[in-house]
């Protein structure tokens, strides 16, 4: 492993205010870091790309927690994003609300080496991608019925590359950047809320969260670095109760979901384009959630069983087989917080392990039998692990009467990792463990290294290798930008100038949990497989990451709060990455440039 240091230049602000309370963010801006409340329904979730999908998690409890005293523990004193929350129904009319964001950000990164097709493309020996514009507007409308019922939507109107360069001999992942479509239309979100004594009823498309968001994450939680992804939507019908009676501590959820889109299964068959002809995945789940909360901490668990089918077509010829996933998940989730002695800062934490069980005909398992019919395989036994843990402390400036008067001014945390890897694909065990995308860990070594080099590798078993036949799996093996079969340590700090502006550095030091292996490649001379480069895959050493940022809000009145900010990053990659020749991949550096209005 290579070490160096860089020096990155962040984006320099220059902002003029009217008056100090100008610049002050949202009173009640969500963090990120939080578990969600009714407000905030969460979403379900696939457990990784290259084992078979987690099941989703429960949905987070129905009642709204109370307002913070004045020397509580707030996560917005951890991570500040300026949203503002949704109004709570009023019980004596019925009111509409429209809250929404527009984000829009600049991209300049290396173009990364990949390996090249051979047959199709031979000179492709790079993503193709050094720069790019792309935006989304999210609306999120409600209307409340008195306090008698709700109708929740959320709907991303426009989304997509505006311009600049496109990705090229990726397309076996989703949002490939291969196009230029800055016009693309994503629901997300539809569905009735009915409360009831203890607790809620929902009905239709809903989104899901639980703990830290390593196996399902609603693509709505802020991290300190990257940006959240889609996030899983499901057909669903939820009940959620408190048995203890209303604002108990034990909140419990059941629910019967049929997947509409998330990181495994895609209900109309657009997760791939131009793939299987637009069949898509059928996938039912079963889940079940409780959660003991407290004023300091909380500690849940949840269940879920999935069962997952897509019927998949040869490209080249009449063949057609059937994907099939039937798998149970267990997480364990829980977080804390308590003040330093003396006042003026609290230390915080939380944790999440995650288990998957069971059998899937979509686990990357390398080349066919020799009868050549790779549909005809056995199922594969899954048996995967995950969890991570932080650990954090924040110092609380502008401390007073009102909760909304204090600030976090220093944060400092650390975030560790870990994630099954899979080192033989052919020995009939699925163990490779993948986060869910939306849950960032830096900006470049799993959001763009990783994610690249694992579509590429996809991409010529599919196009090349098993076009005739194609070979269950392909679709799994991609990360899409979640943590595949690795361990890290990710420390970072955030310092607060003043209550609008932060300075943030981190960095990510990672290796595979195993060896790091393709399992389409070309055998090696020795008759092993190779890595995503064809390079000696007992070279676990991925790298070092740094990362440094800027962020900025300014609150204009109480509708709008304008963001600005700059991240950047540099990887010096690990032996992990070693071509077949032995040829190291150069470094490689990433900048975005940040422009948000939320209302």
């Amino acid at each position: 492993m290579r070490f160096a240091f860089v020096t990155l230049a962040p984006l320099a602000f220059a902002v003029a205010l009217a008056s100090p309370s100008a610049a002050q963010p949202v009173e009640g801006a969500s963090s990120g870091h939080g578990s969600p409340s009714a407000a905030q329904p969460v979403e379900g979730a696939s457990s990784g790309q290259g084992s078979p999908p987690a099941p989703p998690a429960a949905p987070a409890a129905p009642a709204a927690p109370a307002a913070p005293a004045a020397d509580d523990f707030e996560e917005r004193l951890v991570l500040d994003t300026g949203r503002k929350p949704p109004p709570p129904p009023d019980p004596t009319r019925s009111t509409f609300s429209l809250q929404g964001e527009y984000q829009l950000r600049y991209r300049a990164m290396s173009d990364l080496p990949l390996r090249a097709p051979p047959l199709s493309a031979p000179g492709a020996t790079t993503l193709g991608q050094s720069q790019y514009i792309a935006h989304w507007l999210r609306l999120s409308p409600r209307f409340h019925f008195k306090d008698k019922a709700s109708i929740v939507a959320q709907i991303d109107v426009v989304r997509g590359l505006i311009a600049g360069d496109t990705t090229r001999d990726v397309e076996q992942v989703r949002d490939a950047r291969a196009a230029l479509a800055w016009y693309e239309v994503h629901p997300r979100t539809l569905y009735l809320e009915l409360p009831w004594a203890l607790g809620v009823v929902r009905v239709g498309q809903q989104s899901a969260h639980w703990g830290m968001g390593l196996v399902v994450n609603d693509g709505e939680h802020a991290s300190v670095f990257g940006d959240h992804e889609r996030g899983s939507l499901m057909e669903r019908v939820l009940f959620a109760a408190t048995p203890m009676g209303k604002g108990g501590p034990l909140h419990v959820t059941v629910a019967a979901d049929l997947v509409f889109e998330d990181n495994a299964a895609d209900l109309l068959g657009n997760d791939v384009e131009g793939q299987d002809e637009g069949e898509g995945d059928r996938a039912f789940q079963a889940v079940v959630s409780a959660l003991w909360r407290e004023r300091r901490g909380e500690i849940g668990i949840y269940g879920a069983m999935r069962r997952q089918a897509r019927e998949r077509r040869a490209k080249t010829s009449a063949a057609r087989f059937n994907e099939v996933l039937t798998a149970g998940i267990l997480d364990v989730a829980g977080k804390f917080n308590a003040p330093v002695p003396g006042g003026g800062a609290h230390i915080y934490g939380e944790l999440e392990a995650a288990v998957i069980l069971g059998s899937a005909s979509f686990a990357p398992s390398g080349p066919p039998p020799p009868s050549g019919r790779g549909f005809g395989r056995s199922p594969v036994v899954v048996r995967s692990v995950g969890g991570a843990a932080t650990l954090g402390a924040v110092h609380v400036a502008g401390r007073g009467g009102r909760p909304a008067g204090r600030w976090g001014r220093v944060v400092t945390e650390i975030e560790a990792g870990y994630a099954s890897g899979d080192d033989d694909p052919t020995d009939g065990v699925s163990r490779r463990f993948t986060f869910d995308p939306s849950h960032n860990v830096g900006l470049l070594l799993f959001d763009e290294v990783l994610a690249w080099k694992t579509a590429r590798a996809a991409t010529i078993a599919e196009r090349e290798l098993f076009a005739a036949s194609p070979e269950p799996g392909i679709r799994s093996l991609p990360s899409k930008g979640g943590v595949p079969g690795a361990a890290y340590v990710n420390p970072r700090i955030l310092v607060r100038p003043a209550r609008w502006l932060d300075l943030k550095a981190g960095a990510v030091i990672a290796e595979a949990t195993s060896d790091l292996v393709d399992p389409y490649g070309a055998p090696r001379a020795g008759g092993s497989l190779g890595n995503y480069d064809g390079g000696d895959s007992r070279r676990r050493d991925l790298g070092v990451e740094l990362d440094l940022g800027v962020d900025a809000r300014i609150a204009m009145g109480r509708l709008v709060t304008l963001q600005f900010g700059t991240e950047a990053g540099v990887l010096f990659p690990g032996g992990a990455f070693d071509d077949a020749a032995g040829a190291e991949l150069p470094d490689q550096y990433l900048l975005t440039l940040k422009l948000g209005v939320i209302h």
